[in-house]
């Protein structure tokens, strides 16, 4: 078991475990090296208060403003139901915006989106929400970064894909969770590639298989002592009460690692 120093799962050396625990084994072929992170946070330019969701659709360039919840979106609280300082119709981008504190419940998708470039300082209720409506739809997380989520990073509610790529997180729960008792579920996949974790951490990636939820994970790295942490909760969800965690290490079925 890795402990007491950096758990790191990378494509580019070819390394595999298995929930840290055995002994990494070196895979066939190598893969193509992953993209290089941003080594430091963008500084906000300025910081502007949203007491009212903003709507978006079609592109938002943020410019590295900082947006911060005031009024009803400034109680900077954990409850569920908050709404969002974002609101994304189908198809929207959103980039280059620093979210600060208090954050409410972050961004919410409709349908697909992009969130580019996008950084959560103190991370509210949720960073961003998969409100989709359709299995062909895809909510799409692509460089970036959240610090400080209590409990998850991004929450998929609707059906659909998410996919998480050159992104970084800081004491985190969770960077991803299938909802696991929305009243009406569905099947819901989650792709994640060359992502940095510093612990404390979790599960990185939470699903429910018993609904047909499937996880890719290739180039992970957890910071720090992961003995604690692992790479995927297999749970299984309900339509009401608090889902069941079943298991804590990747099936090759529901959940690979790469």
């Amino acid at each position: 078991m890795f402990t007491g120093f950096a758990a790191v799962l990378v494509a580019a050396a070819g390394i595999t475990t298995s929930a840290f625990a055995g002994t990494p084994t070196v895979a066939p072929a190598p893969q193509p090296a992953a993209k290089t992170l941003a080594a430091s946070w963008p500084t906000p330019v300025r910081t502007e208060t949203l007491t009212a969701t903003r709507k978006i659709s079609g592109s938002f360039d943020g410019g590295n403003v900082r947006f911060v919840g005031g009024g009803a979106l400034g109680d900077g609280g954990q409850d569920e139901g908050q709404d969002p300082l974002f609101q994304l119709a189908d198809g929207a981008t959103l980039a280059n915006v620093i979210i600060g504190s208090p954050a409410a419940d972050g961004v919410h998708c409709s349908g697909t989106c992009t969130l580019r470039n996008v950084w959560w300082q103190d991370v509210g209720e949720d960073a961003a929400t998969f409100k989709g409506t359709s299995a062909a739809q895809t909510m799409t997380i692509v460089g970036g970064g959240a610090m400080h989520a209590a409990d998850k990073v991004f929450q998929h509610n609707g059906p659909g894909t998410t996919v998480i790529r050159d992104f970084q997180a800081a004491d985190i729960g969770k960077l991803y969770r299938s909802c696991g008792n929305c009243s009406k579920q569905f099947a819901r996949h989650v792709q994640v590639s060359n992502v940095t974790v510093t612990v404390p951490l979790k599960i990185l990636v939470g699903i429910n298989p018993n609904f047909g939820d499937t996880a890719t994970i290739s180039g992970a790295t957890l910071v720090g002592d992961a003995s604690k942490s692992a790479l995927c909760g297999l749970f299984q969800g309900v339509t009401s009460g608090e889902p069941k965690l079943i298991s804590t290490k990747p099936d090759g079925v529901s959940c690979k690692v790469s």
